[in-house]
């Protein structure tokens, strides 16, 4: 071969191979251009890395394809960077929905940043895959639940976030938008403000969730290790510390229980976190918003919108620890996220609805639970899923267009579903034979009259029976003792819910006329057994707050008669009084004296936001409505401004009654030819009645009362009472139906979003204004017409008033109207002028302080705070010896808030004790408000002592773990004086509850005669623990003081010593007012103790003269000369009760004393400086032009008021006196005021600059004449000096000296020494040692 063949040859080949290698390379690449999900299978997971979101995409895919039998992956919508939202569906069948499987869902990496989570779900789906068919346990949990996994809800928020980041500090946790998608969802107390574009990844979730009738939930996250529950929000938005129930509250913590027992760290309760390595949770779970408030939380979306229960797992300590961890947060939390899918199989009830006709499924049919306000619906197939905890339970399913109501009752085992059976449903439009009402309606059987104890266990016996709709309470006592029995009937029972009106029945008011009182027990019959059952009934109690007092004058029931037609015989009270002439009237003065069943009534009226009420008698056959009587004292209608209204609500009664609507009352006695038309009469119209109780409900309270005659024969035999009940049963329910017309709403703060209390109502064509409740809600019964409607604030809060608003109300004919409010605050100076509010925004702690207090305010919230405070108790009296180790105890254990002080020494030589609490009680914060509680003064009474230690011990003991404590704590100071007699208490002897051994000291003194200010007044010295005691109080400083006693149930305010009245008494009285309120017994005003001859005290409150007049009482010291406004509390008619009692005695008192550390907190306070700034100490502040209080070290003051408008003058010496006007409210924080003082611009009643400037001529003068004697003095003086005196040369140049200064100042004379001509004994020997 030639060489140029050999070269084509070789280039030949260098072709073919380069042929060959770019074919084998296509081939090569074609292999590589096949999808990364169909290219290959996965190995065994490493549990070492991350995957990103490409990397889960390939990963979803790939599993998608290998277990296509039991898995399919969809995306429910893209993130803001258009990444797709991966759900992975894995049940048997995963394409095709089929009936009888409850749908579960885990969601994870809301927060991108938080990436535990991602990965476990990760983990969670391969491991049910793989192991499908091979453990029976995956096995049957993929066959019998659709389960859906989203890994990653936040896949943009990943992106961005780093590994090793553990706090959140680099970007990742929001959306690509930085929006939080656990801030995004809709609210039930907030108006969440998102554009739906800026979440699309919450917007798919949401559709997500509404599309599918999701069971149960787990949402996964990362921070701390501890599992929530809601609601993760309340109506008060308070930081932290506020628990949030919802209806299914026991069962949130039972499911979130679950998962933190099947995780090692979680259980623990103790996450150990570094960010915050003090934070512990109880069992590892926690109620969201007491944990931090996160209003537009999805975990509250599912339960409110979706039916779907859901829990929030936070995973790990670490955001995004590094991927070396994720296998030990793989085991931590694989078997708590099996366990809990387990339980939307294992527990509660299931099963189908279909309809009877034909066995169709009904979808959306309602699923009922009594007694839990939380309904569910059925799916497209019928099949439903209600998750409930072991018990026995009354469902009721109700279906749209479906009459048949079937009444339920199941048992609920643990860990066993209850199959229910197919409930049919007989549709609407079936034959008329078959379209009858089927509802099945229990009615009462219990017919007979019933005397005292035979209701009170009937009571008793509901209440037991309809615990979660039901609570007995009393109001009082009658004249022989007997209880005023009410019993509430709600679906929230003693909870007042927001927006949600009040309802009140009275019966047997005249205790012969009593069909009304085995009425209202019928009532409470058929309330109560058809909950749950009955739609009409269920609504109803969900919808108001019942209170039926089945007898108001049960002394007067047991006295009368069985036939008694018309008779007066029980009529009357024990004391021989109509009860419905008994309120003030208010057109002719009540001269009778209050009776006990009157003032417990008017208390009861005045404590809830009763919106509608009906009081009902016997005699005749209608409803009577305001006003009862008139000016001129004779028949006639006596129109009330809501005239209109109250002729509908009558109505309403009558329309139901066919023979009261007759009008005919009772013609089948000649006795009565009477004609009401309509079966309804004006009260004044039909006969006059003075003192009666509808007007004063009417004209004192928001609520409107009618009277109900319900026939004409008083007290008819008990045959004849089921004819009664079917003749009243729809008008009794109907017009509980009434308190739902007209207005309702919020009245709001537009600074803070707070509701405002006692803001006033006002209807442009009705004179009769109506105020909101604590919570800033309100109701307002009004006729079908359209108002003008305007709200305004009733008093100036906070220092501030509020603009007024107008609106047009349109009143539907069923139904009220939503009418909300949203008032500005505007500031009130005293010229008159205002001018919006302009305060700068406070500091948030500050802020958020306030907001605490008014919390704490509220009906219930001292209710809530109690109940989320630990205690753990064991009651028995302490002698001096245990009292001085328990108090040493506290400052050993509790040394950063605690300082224990020795006041001084008994007689006997035992220590007075103060223990002081506070955040700081070693340094004096002049700026806090100081609160005493001292007990003890008489040792014969040890009930205080017990109950003050006890209290010490409980805000110690919660002190870092109750956020409202804690916080109290911070801003107070607490002063507790345990024992002020501690030799008198060695003395007396448990169980002698009238003994006076001990009461003394052991001089035999009485200390509280013992407190004299001025010397004049005293005998003697003041005892040793007298003065010890009255050197702490003249400290002042204190704002508040507690005195507490006993040999009765009551306080008393100042003064002890009799006739004078002191200058303050309102805001005394009402401090009084505000502790017996709080406490279950003292504010009726029935002290219950054996041989008082006080009888009822209006509130419990008395004025302390009223009840032992005396001189030298500490509390009058307290007022007079430590300027602290101090009350008596008497805990218990016994002074030295058994130790048993004690721990009845601290449950009744324990939220008294705690609203008394809230109240020091109100009034006013503020701050007194000059113009540039310096603080004045020892100003004088009058209050309302007699109370005086002193401005403390950094020109503090503090001083405690009655709610309402008050002057306020502030003297200092050398400025202009300054005073203005500042309001008080009962529910909110005292606003801090600022004092500045100019200085005093008159002198002599001149003119400060005329003054100054005749004072400055006049110096002037005086220094140019002292100078010119000076110089003259000088030129004709020749003086020597020698030792201590001048001796003058010349005696006329020294008359000439004389007479020359005696024209200038005598001051000058006086300044120059002279020597007298006379000798002295001085000059002689002066002379003799020359």
């Amino acid at each position: 071969m030639s060489g140029a063949q050999q070269g084509n040859s070789l280039c030949s080949w260098h072709k073919l191979s380069l042929l060959v290698s770019s074919l084998l390379f296509v081939y090569i690449s074609s292999i590589n251009s096949v999808p990364l999900d169909e290219q290959r299978d996965q190995g065994p997971e490493t549990y070492s890395e991350y995957y990103n979101y490409d990397q889960l995409t390939v990963l979803l895919k790939s599993l998608a394809q290998k277990y296509a039998n039991i898995a399919n992956l969809t995306s429910i919508g893209r993130s803001v960077e258009n990444r797709e939202l991966w759900v992975m569906r894995i049940t048997k069948e995963p394409t095709a929905d089929v009936p009888g499987k409850p749908k579960f869902k885990y969601v994870g990496n809301m927060h991108g940043d938080e990436t535990v989570s991602r990965q476990v779900l990760i983990y969670l789906l391969e491991y049910l895959l793989e192991k499908y068919g091979e453990e029976p346990r995956v096995t049957e949990l993929v066959d019998s639940t659709d389960i859906y996994i989203m890994p990653s809800m936040n896949p943009d928020g990943f992106e961005k976030s780093k590994e090793g980041d553990c706090t959140g500090k680099d970007e990742g946790r929001n959306n690509a938008k930085n929006l939080d998608l656990n801030r995004s969802f809709p609210d039930q107390f907030e108006e969440i403000h998102v554009n739906a574009e800026d979440i699309p990844e919450g917007t798919a979730v949401m559709r997500w969730i509404l599309q599918n009738k999701f069971v149960l939930s787990g949402n996964l996250h990362g921070g701390t290790v501890v599992a929530s529950y809601p609601f993760d929000d309340s109506v008060a938005h308070d930081t932290e510390g506020t628990y949030s129930r919802s209806p299914d509250d026991a069962l949130f913590r039972y499911l979130a229980r679950v998962y933190a027992e099947n995780n090692p760290v979680m259980k623990t309760g103790q996450p150990k976190c570094v960010e915050n390595i003090n934070e512990t949770f109880e069992d590892g779970i926690t109620n969201g918003a007491k944990w931090y408030d996160v209003a537009g939380g999805m975990q509250d979306f599912n339960y409110l919108k979706g039916g779907c229960l859901e829990i929030t797992m936070e995973l790990s300590c670490c955001k995004y620890p590094p991927s070396s961890q994720l296998k030990t947060e793989w085991d931590n939390n694989q078997e708590a996220l099996l366990a809990f899918m387990e339980k939307v199989i294992h527990i509660g009830v299931r099963g189908f609805v279909r309809a009877a006709r034909n066995d169709a499924p009904l979808a959306d049919a309602v699923i009922m639970v009594a007694g839990i306000n939380h309904n569910v619906s059925t799916s497209r197939f019928g099949d439903y899923y209600r998750l409930l905890l072991p018990g026995t339970y009354n469902i009721t399913v109700l279906a749209p267009g479906y009459v048949w109501y079937i009444f339920m009752r199941k048992t609920v085992y643990n860990d066993l579903i209850f199959q229910g059976k197919s409930y049919g449903y007989t549709g609407v439009n079936k034959a008329a034979d078959e379209e009858k009402d089927s509802r099945v309606t229990v009615q009462p059987q219990d017919f007979r009259h019933h005397h005292y104890n035979d209701m009170q266990l009937f009571l008793q016996k509901f209440s037991s029976d309809y615990s979660s709709i039901t609570r007995l309470y009393s109001i009082g006592k009658s004249v022989q003792g007997r209880l005023l029995w009410v019993m509430e009937i709600s679906d929230n029972p003693s909870v007042h819910e927001l927006g949600e009106p009040e309802f009140k029945y009275i019966g047997n008011m005249h205790g012969n006329e009593v069909v009304g009182r085995e009425l209202l027990l019928n009532l409470i019959e058929y309330l109560c057994r058809n909950y749950g059952t009955d739609p009409e009934i269920t609504q109803l109690i969900n919808s108001t707050r019942i209170h039926i007092m089945p007898s108001m004058n049960p002394d007067g029931y047991e006295v009368s008669q069985e036939g008694d037609i018309s008779g007066v015989q029980g009529r009357n009270n024990t004391n021989n009084y109509d009860l419905n002439r008994n309120f003030p009237d208010r057109f002719n003065f009540v001269t009778d004296p209050r009776q006990p069943e009157t003032l417990a009534v008017m208390n009861w009226a005045m404590s809830y936001p009763f919106v509608l009420s009906a009081n009902l008698h016997g005699g005749s056959l209608v409803v009577n409505y305001p006003f009862d009587d008139n000016l001129d004292n004779v028949s006639g209608y006596s129109k009330s401004s809501d005239d209109d209204v109250f002729r509908m609500v009558a109505l309403a009664y009558s329309q139901e009654n066919s023979q009261m609507f007759d009008g005919h009352s009772c013609k089948e006695m000649d006795l009565y030819q009477e004609y009401f038309k309509d079966g309804i009469t004006n009260g004044a119209a039909w006969y006059n009645v003075h003192g009666g109780m509808q007007d004063w409900n009417y004209v004192n309270s928001n609520c409107f009362e009618v009277t109900i005659e319900l026939g004409c024969y008083k007290y008819p035999p008990a045959a004849d009472l089921p004819k009664y009940w079917e003749k009243n049963r729809r008008s009794l329910l109907q017009f509980i139906h009434q308190v739902h017309r007209g207005v309702k709403g919020m009245v709001i703060d537009s600074k803070d979003g707070s509701g405002i209390p006692n803001a006033t109502i006002t209807v442009d064509t009705v004179n009769h204004p109506i105020t909101s409740n604590t919570a800033g809600d309100y109701w307002r019964l009004l006729y079908i017409y359209i108002y003008n409607t305007v709200n305004y604030s009733h008093f100036l809060f906070h220092l501030f008033s509020y603009s007024s608003v107008s609106t047009f109300v349109n009143v539907p004919k069923e139904g009220a109207e939503i009418v909300n409010f949203t008032l500005t605050r505007i500031h009130s100076y005293t010229n008159g002028q205002t001018t919006e509010d302009t305060t700068p925004i406070l500091d948030p702690s500050l802020k958020e302080f306030q907001s605490l207090i008014k919390q704490l305010s509220g009906e219930s919230g001292l209710d809530k705070l109690i109940k989320d405070t630990h205690t753990q108790s064991s009651f028995r009296y302490r002698r001096y010896s245990e009292v001085s180790e328990f108090l040493r105890g506290l400052t050993l254990n509790f040394p950063e808030i605690t300082s224990l002080q020795s006041l001084g020494q008994s007689v006997e030589f035992r220590t007075i004790w103060a223990l002081e609490i506070s955040n700081n009680p070693k340094v004096q914060e002049p700026s806090e408000p100081k609160i005493r509680f001292v007990a003890g003064i008489h040792g014969n009474a040890p009930v205080g002592t017990e109950l003050l230690l006890e209290f010490a011990a409980s805000l110690c003991i919660n002190y870092g773990k109750n956020a409202a404590i804690t916080r109290l704590i911070n801003e107070t100071r607490i002063v507790i004086l345990p024992s002020i007699n501690p030799d008198g208490r060695e003395l007396a002897k448990e169980k002698d509850c009238t003994s006076t051994a001990g009461m003394t000291n052991v001089h035999g003194k009485d200390l509280d005669n013992d407190f004299f200010g001025n010397a004049s007044q005293r005998a003697a010295e003041p005892q040793p623990e007298t003065s010890a005691v009255m050197d702490l109080i003249q400290e002042r400083g204190f704002t508040l003081s507690v005195a507490l006693d006993g040999g009765s149930v009551l306080v008393t305010y100042p003064y002890d010593k009799p006739v004078q009245s002191v200058e303050n008494a309102d805001t005394l009285r009402y401090l009084a007012t505000v502790y017996a309120k709080h406490h279950p017994i003292m504010h009726s005003g029935d002290t219950g103790c054996p041989n008082s001859q006080m009888g009822t005290i209006p509130n419990g409150v008395l004025r302390a003269a009223e009840w032992h007049s005396h001189m030298g009482s500490m509390k009058d010291f307290s007022v007079d000369f430590g300027h602290c406004p101090e009350i008596t509390v008497y805990t218990s008619c016994c002074l030295f009760p058994p130790a048993a009692m004690l721990p009845t005695l601290w449950a009744e008192n324990r939220k008294s004393l705690l609203s008394m550390l809230v109240e020091v907190h109100k009034g006013v306070r503020g701050v007194v400086k000059d113009k540039s700034g310096k603080p004045i100490v020892g100003a004088i502040i009058v209050l309302n032009g007699g109370v005086r209080v002193f401005t403390s070290e950094g020109g503090y003051f503090h001083a405690l008021l009655a709610p309402g408008l008050h002057s306020i003058e502030a003297v200092a010496d050398g400025y202009q006196q300054q005073s203005q006007k500042v309001s008080v409210s009962p529910f909110e924080a005292a606003s801090s005021i600022i004092i500045e003082f100019d200085m005093e611009n008159d002198i002599f009643g001149l003119p400060r600059e005329l003054v100054v400037a005749s004072a400055a001529a006049a110096m002037t003068a005086l220094v140019v004449t002292a100078c010119i004697i000076w110089c003259v003095c000088s030129a004709k003086s020749n003086r020597q000096k020698d030792g201590f005196h001048r001796l003058r040369q010349d005696q006329d140049d020294y008359d000439d000296e004389i007479r020359l200064m005696s024209v200038g100042s005598k001051k000058s004379l006086l300044s120059h020494e002279f020597q007298d001509e006379s000798e002295s004994d001085e000059d002689t020997l002066y002379t003799n040692k020359l």
